[in-house]
């Protein structure tokens, strides 16, 4: 069952002084810039991600590894249209036989002179293909969120434009893909029903699926959606922009009890960055039933999670960041972003306030945790500020928050 997790204790999170270690600062070309997408890990310590930048003299990104050493390999430079992708926004996803998928914003073979996007698969021993090419029509365009697998590797993930729904462009879809690349829409959005779907999805044991749209729903701020198993939606939540949130970029969580746990990038505490909001983290029931646990509100609290799923530490505990908020002295006034702690009663506690210096600044995904309780991500800039990118704030950079 994908998404799903167990609360096991009440406790409380800590703001104990943590410890956060740059294991890599990027360079630019040929090296990556700007990590969009977050980072796995596999049981020898090795960690994978993608930039969204980087590698070829085009600036087309990369698919990297970082050993347990902090040595980067760049595992694959995208070459972009007609026969690769570009623009990797998402992470990766792992299979049980070492290979590892994604997205890419652009490239592919499809539409326009840039390509609307592909779904590639990168294998045990670093080679990467195209499995799916997004034509920018009723099949979906330029996908943004990380992909999920089932146990058959089918994969599952969203398009934020294409499909059937609104004119142009499209509102975005949901989409199935075989491991032989064939292509299923299981759903496009048409505007009232949610639009521009920026986040991964979730699926239970039964075959539902479960996500986010980052606009649309009754009041155009947004909604938290599912699919049954024959793709019929229901909408669970639809956001105001008020208290309970606005624009949802991020994905969910599922808990054994069938509550979901997610963010918005505004809403909540409207003063804040007036009259959007900072965003909030909720808590969903399995009836649509919403609960605040915390509104962010600016300096020196977080401000916009961005496009990365909560994870949990199983003791009641989810862990995220936010792209803006934390340090005054960064990016003055918006700050860098943070790493944040929160507790199921809603109690909120700062791990690390990015300075936009050797620490990286701005991480726009989610994070992963190891048994020991420490914590990887990526920063879209800072770090090392002399490489030759379009980022101009510095590359970006992985790092590890460990607690004291």
């Amino acid at each position: 069952m994908l998404g799903v997790f167990a609360f096991t204790a009440a406790a409380i999170p800590s703001a104990r002084a943590q410890t956060l270690t740059t294991i890599y600062s990027f360079k630019g070309a040929p090296d990556g810039a700007g990590p969009w997408g977050g980072v796995i890990r596999d049981a020898a310590g090795n960690i994978y991600g993608t930039t969204q930048a980087g590698g070829n003299s085009e600036d087309e990104g990369t698919i990297f590894k970082i050993d347990s050493g902090g040595n980067e390999t760049v595992l694959h430079a995208f070459a972009g249209w007609p026969n690769d992708g570009e623009s990797a926004y998402s992470g990766l996803a792992p299979d049980r036989a070492g290979n590892r998928y994604g997205t890419t914003f652009e490239g592919g073979s499809g539409c326009y002179s840039y390509g609307c996007g592909a779904v590639y698969k990168i294998d045990a021993a670093g080679e990467e293909s195209v499995l799916y090419s997004f034509s920018g029509g009723i099949d979906g365009a330029f996908p943004r969120a990380n992909v999920i697998l089932d146990s058959q590797d089918n994969i599952y993930g969203t398009t934020a434009n294409g499909g059937t729904g609104c004119p142009f462009l499209g509102c975005g879809v949901v989409f199935k893909l075989t491991p032989s690349g064939q292509e299923t829409v299981l759903y496009s959005f048409h505007g009232l029903d949610g639009a521009f779907p920026y986040s991964p999805v979730i699926r239970d044991s039964a075959g539902n699926i479960y996500g986010t749209t980052s606009i649309g729903g009754a009041a155009g701020y947004g909604v938290v959606f599912m699919l049954d198993a024959s793709g019929n939606e229901t909408i669970l939540h639809s956001f105001t922009g008020g208290e309970d949130g606005g624009d949802p970029l991020g994905g969910l969580i599922r808990d054994s009890g069938e509550n979901l746990y997610g963010t918005t990038s505004a809403g909540g505490d409207i003063k804040c960055n007036a009259p959007d909001g900072c965003g909030v983290i909720f808590k969903m029931d399995a009836s649509g039933n919403e609960t605040v646990l915390h509104a962010f509100h600016g300096i020196p609290d977080g401000t916009s999670p961005g496009y990365g799923s909560l994870i949990t530490d199983g003791e009641a505990n989810l862990y995220g960041t936010t792209t803006e908020g934390g340090s005054a002295k960064c990016n003055a006034p918006y700050g860098c972003g943070i790493v944040f702690v929160v507790n199921e009663s809603g109690k909120m506690a700062i791990l690390h306030s990015f300075t936009g210096l050797t620490d990286g600044g701005v991480p726009y995904n989610g994070l992963v945790r190891d048994s020991a309780g420490n914590l990887y991500g990526t920063t879209y800039q800072g770090g090392d500020f002399t490489c030759n990118s379009v980022i101009g704030y510095g590359c970006g950079v992985v790092f590890k928050l460990s607690p004291r």
